[in-house]
């Protein structure tokens, strides 16, 4: 509807002629809108098995067109697609169910076109179309059952309590919570057990107790299974659970020496000499075969060796004696091994006992310290002792004290409670006539065989006061008896030292030698100036150098090397020889070549080390005076005119006169 206002106004004097009028004008609708739905696909979802007439869901359209005016926009539903499985209301566009029992484990998805048309559905109306996607919902309708109503199993008899053997499944059509399923043993087991995987909704037949090949090998039980949620509308008629029969093989296996006990306690005496039986163990092979199995002591338990055991029978016996007081059981380890499989193999503790014996004798609890004044009087108590053992007999300790009854300074009394009083006999003790009385005290237990021994209290003689308070122990200096004074004692170690000292330097003047002569050699050592400034091998030391070198200077061995290290040059170094010069510069020529030749030698003498000439110059007129270069030999020498010298040259006389070739004969 539109409204409009008009009026009449003179154009030449621009007056209104007449008042407003106002037209109203109103549009007559026509069917020209098709009728829409808010979506192209809708989603909708009802139980299975329900019952017909089920409410799905309600879908309508909206057209455009004037509701009011005519039939322009009265819409009539219906169903072009799902029947007969679904139904739809006309006039609301409500969609049911139309068949009884759809079940979703047959058809699960259903696809349904609704149409919507105007002009109440007249011919010549307008229509619009929408999809419905229908889902039937799960209900526990389907029981679970077997596939197969027998199962075999196969366990290896090693298998662990709680371990996994096998696996069985129902098959339940039904999803969710509905599949849910519980299994169990009807009557139940003593050797498997049943679980339920909640995962995979299977049975997992489980050991409950150990199984034994040998003892029996074959099994047989029934397995129930059912569903843990029920729906009561179809528990009627229908039995929710079912039943499988399983069987069960064990198989044989190679398994370890088992012992007849775990662990073993066993008692030995301690005084049981080495090779005595002390216990035996026994194991066996559990399978049929029934193996023979060998014995051994780990001895990392044994550190010590003091068992054995009989590798055939078990039978332990002692390596060494044993001690209860150094150790009072003793832990080891036996190994049984297969002797066909030695990877089978079997541990057993066994714990050894040592029982007790009386082999240690009673002795003092501690060490005393025990004094007696000299004013004391007799019976008086001067130390009350007690003593120890470390034997336990099996009615506790009872020791017995006594002293000689022909003692004249103290006696004793036994307490009964395992102590003793020690008494004066007398009194009138003086530290000048004994300062200190050893007093032995025997001790005996009360065991078998009796124990005893002897120990011995120091008694001193004290000063005390009148209270019987110790003041002094210290003994008296009395003079000798026999005449001998602290002079006499005095010069007798006096002349103990003098005897001493004479003793010492009489081996002191035997230690003193002459010494050597430096170079003591059966070569001509004339004119051989040796000279060290190195930390050699001592003085005698001259195998570093090659006295031939100064004794022929010009005259060189040709494969001259030094004798202290090994060299390292594969041919020796050649010296130039001296180069004979008529003016008076050859020495100092001579002297710079041969210091050239050293500088570059590799062979030449260590550091800091004087090397001598022999060289006397072509200047010289008495020519040289060395007997380097001279070529007669020691052999065409007589020294026998040396000896005729006198004593100044004895010396020279022994190294020369000796090298006679008639002397050396």
């Amino acid at each position: 509807m539109y409204t409009l206002h008009a009026k009449v106004i003179d154009r030449r004097t621009n007056r209104e002629m007449e008042a407003d009028t106002e037209f109203n004008i109103k549009i007559h609708d026509i069917n020209d809108n098709e009728p829409k739905f808010a979506k192209e696909i809708f989603f909708a979802s009802v139980p299975e098995m329900s019952e017909v007439g089920t409410s799905v869901a309600t879908v309508t359209a909206d057209d455009a067109d004037d509701q009011t005016y005519g039939n322009s926009a009265r819409l009539v539903y219906s169903i072009l697609q799902g029947q007969p499985y679904f139904s739809v209301d006309s006039e609301n566009g409500t969609i049911k169910t139309a068949l009884p029992g759809m079940d979703r484990e047959v058809k699960e998805n259903y696809q349904v076109v609704i149409q919507a048309k105007d002009m109440a559905g007249q011919m010549g109306g307008l229509s619009g179309t929408t999809t419905v996607s229908i889902t039937l919902s799960d209900v526990n309708d389907s029981p679970p059952r077997f596939a197969n109503h027998s199962f075999r199993v196969t366990a290896v008899e090693s298998t662990e309590v709680g371990g996994a053997i096998g696996r069985i499944k129902a098959d339940d059509p039904d999803i969710g919570r509905n599949a849910e399923m519980d299994y169990s043993i009807v009557g139940g087991h003593d050797m498997f057990n049943i679980i339920t995987d909640q995962t995979t909704q299977e049975g997992v037949l489980v050991v409950r107790k150990g199984l034994d090949y040998e003892e029996k090998r074959d099994y047989e039980f029934r397995v129930e299974v059912r569903n843990t949620y029920l729906d009561a509308r179809f528990v009627h008629g229908l039995q929710f659970k079912d039943f499988a029969t399983v069987r069960v093989t064990v198989e044989d296996v190679d398994e370890p020496p088992v012992f007849t006990r775990n662990p073993y306690v066993i008692e030995v005496h301690e005084d049981t000499a080495a090779g005595s039986f002390v216990g035996v163990v026994s194991a066996r092979d559990p399978d049929a075969e029934n193996k023979p199995v060998k014995y051994s002591i780990d001895r990392h338990t044994d550190l010590e060796r003091l068992f054995n055991i009989d590798s055939v029978n078990g039978s332990i016996t002692t390596l060494k004696a044993l001690d209860r007081e150094m150790s009072r059981w003793h832990n080891i380890s036996v190994v049984a091994t297969e002797i066909n499989n030695p990877r089978q193999t079997t541990r057993v503790p066994v714990f050894i006992k040592v029982l007790d014996v009386n082999d240690n004798a009673p002795e003092f609890a501690m060490s005393y310290d025990t004094f007696v004044c000299e004013n004391v009087k007799a019976g008086q108590l001067i130390q009350t002792i007690s003593a120890v053992d470390t034997d336990e007999p099996l009615v506790g300790h009872k020791f017995v004290f006594s002293i000689a009854p022909a003692n004249p300074n103290f006696t004793i009394v036994d307490r009964e409670d395992n102590t003793a009083n020690i008494l004066t006999r007398r009194g009138g003790f003086r530290r000048r006539e004994m300062s200190m009385y050893f007093l032995p005290v025997v001790i005996s237990d009360n065991d078998y065989p009796v124990q005893s021994s002897t120990s011995t209290l120091i008694v001193r003689v004290c000063a005390c006061d009148s209270r019987g308070n110790m003041q002094t122990c210290n003994p008296e200096v009395l003079p000798f008896s026999d005449g001998l004074t602290t002079g006499a004692l005095v010069a007798i170690l006096l002349c103990v030292v003098i005897l001493l000292m004479i003793v010492v330097l009489f081996a002191a003047l035997r230690r003193q030698r002459k010494k050597e002569p430096l170079i003591i050699s059966k070569e001509d050592v004339r004119d051989n100036v040796v000279s060290y400034n190195d930390e050699g091998g001592g003085e005698e030391d001259t195998q570093a150098f090659d006295i031939g070198t100064l004794r022929h200077p010009e005259a060189m061995d040709a494969n001259k090397m030094r004798r202290d290290i090994i060299p390292e040059m594969l041919f020796p170094y050649r010296r130039s020889s001296p180069t004979t010069k008529d003016h008076s510069g050859d020495v100092r020529d001579f002297i710079n070549g041969r210091l050239q030749d050293n500088d570059g030698d590799p062979t030449a003498p260590p550091y800091d080390s004087l090397a001598t000439y022999a060289y006397e110059g072509s200047g010289s007129l008495a020519e040289s005076l060395s007997s380097l270069e001279s070529g007669a030999t020691e052999g065409d020498q007589d020294y026998d005119y040396l000896t005729g010298w006198g004593p100044p040259f004895k010396k020279l006389a022994e190294m020369y006169v000796a090298k006679s070739p008639d002397r050396e004969t």
